[in-house]
């Protein structure tokens, strides 16, 4: 199967060297596009929202020392900022030990996650994965009951030169804890061996279900062919006790085709993942008549079953949808839990003892520097009126969404969503998590 061709079955691809790959037969997996498929949704029961942060999940910034490096005006304004940093609090800026924290509290994204399914008139399940964190997901069921949202993680997976993201769902919540010290404890100090053996012990555990997520993703820019080298190593090695690959729903066209390829390739099951951080709903999910997500994992796990469905928000240009989500991220929340209404108190750094501080906290004056100021202000006009508009059409993408149709004889605009369905979908938040100032 091509992920051109929504509705096929998967077929297996032979690995060289170990020949068929021996998962189970894989069938049954189909990819839809609600604005293609609209009425795929009418034989399911339920939808599945997997892959999404909230505010208790640690988001690095490493990054910002590579964008210092690759681009000239980035560097001018990062070295003034840098000298600042040393000037009043007397030590260089660590971005290895920086990160933020995307803005939504868990019981909102829980909201817009389920928001977005019910208005399908399906019945939600979401699996919310914090990096290294099960705080969100504890914080669910603590408010709305242990059946609401399954114990689930993005685990960090050193591997290598660089490290792997897994999604680990429905942890059993008696030995959550454990689980998480023994995640924490691989990522410190990794071992072949000790991977193989958690994860052995997870699969083990049978209603437990993990994704490798966004694998074909180069996130720590080791280089493409070092990338896939390594990802082939890593499922040669593991894929025995990886239940599933997923198509990430903030990644682009071309990764995500690349993904169903790689997963066709070593007979694995594709899943969606939306790998939602600001408050875009997640643009994919998996449909299914499953009632809970015990039930959603065995049709995974041992059924091979998958019905991945791609919402309208995908359809919209990708980079304009990475600006969308920098711009949630810098937004000002007033309505939101106090100590992360403004992006500064979502922004940590280590203080003079070392312990991470909002920037907020800080700042010699109180406030930003100026510089900065002026730079999240032009980031947050770029996402208003004609400035979005101009950036939208100037991004878009139609021979990507037809190379995916595969329907290349076919005008773009025919088979784009309906901006109805668009703005409904892309705008699922509660009102109140709206209602933002920027």
């Amino acid at each position: 199967m091509d992920f051109n061709a929504p509705g096929e079955s998967l077929s297996i691809f032979e690995d060289p060297r170990h020949g068929p790959a021996k998962r189970g037969k894989v069938e049954n997996n189909s990819v839809f596009y609600c604005w293609r498929n609209p009425e795929a949704v009418k034989d399911f029961r339920s939808g599945v929202s997997l892959h999404s942060h909230t505010s208790q999940s640690r988001e690095t910034l490493k990054f910002l020392a590579g964008l210092g490096s690759r681009f000239a005006f980035m560097r001018c304004l990062m070295h003034r900022l840098e000298q600042r940093c040393e000037a009043n609090h007397g030590r260089r800026v660590d971005y290895s030990r920086s990160y933020w924290t995307p803005p939504a509290p868990p019981e909102i994204a829980f909201r817009l996650e389920s928001g977005q399914i019910e208005k399908l008139d399906l019945a939600p399940i979401v699996s919310l994965t914090d990096h290294d964190s099960i705080q969100a997901p504890l914080i669910i069921q603590s408010a709305l009951g242990d059946n609401k949202s399954p114990v689930s993680v993005e685990w960090t997976v050193p591997y290598g030169p660089q490290a792997f993201h897994l999604g680990v769902h429905n942890l059993p919540r008696a030995r959550a804890a454990e689980w998480m010290r023994i995640l924490a404890s691989y990522a410190a100090h990794p071992s072949g061996r000790e991977l193989k053996e958690i994860l052995t012990a997870l699969h083990a555990e049978p209603d437990v279900l993990v994704v490798f997520n966004h694998p074909m993703w180069d996130l720590y820019r080791v280089g493409e062919n070092v990338h896939i080298h390594q990802v082939s190593e890593f499922l040669r090695e593991y894929r025995a006790w990886v239940h599933a690959i997923e198509l990430n729903g903030l990644r682009n066209w071309t990764e995500n085709r690349e993904a169903l390829r790689l997963a066709e390739k070593w007979g694995m099951v594709p899943i969606s993942g939306g790998d939602r951080h600001g408050l875009e709903p997640n643009a994919n999910i998996n449909l299914t008549n499953a009632e809970c997500f015990d039930q959603f994992v065995r049709e995974i796990r041992y059924e091979k079953k998958s019905r991945v469905l791609f919402m309208p928000q995908y359809a919209q240009p990708w980079k304009h949808r990475i600006l969308r989500s920098a711009i949630d991220a810098v937004s000002h929340y007033p309505q939101f839990p106090p100590g992360s209404h403004r992006w500064d108190e979502r922004v940590f750094h280590p203080d003079r003892d070392g312990v991470p501080r909002p920037l907020a906290m800080l700042w010699p004056d109180g406030t930003a520097p100026s510089a900065m100021r002026w730079a999240i202000a032009f980031v947050q006009l770029m996402g208003r009126g004609v400035f979005s508009s101009g950036l939208r059409f100037a991004w878009r993408e139609p021979h990507e969404l037809r190379r995916a149709l595969d329907e290349d004889h076919i005008q773009a605009q025919e088979r784009m969503p309906d901006a109805r369905l668009m703005s409904s979908s892309m705008n699922l938040a509660p009102t109140r998590a709206l209602d933002s100032t920027d």
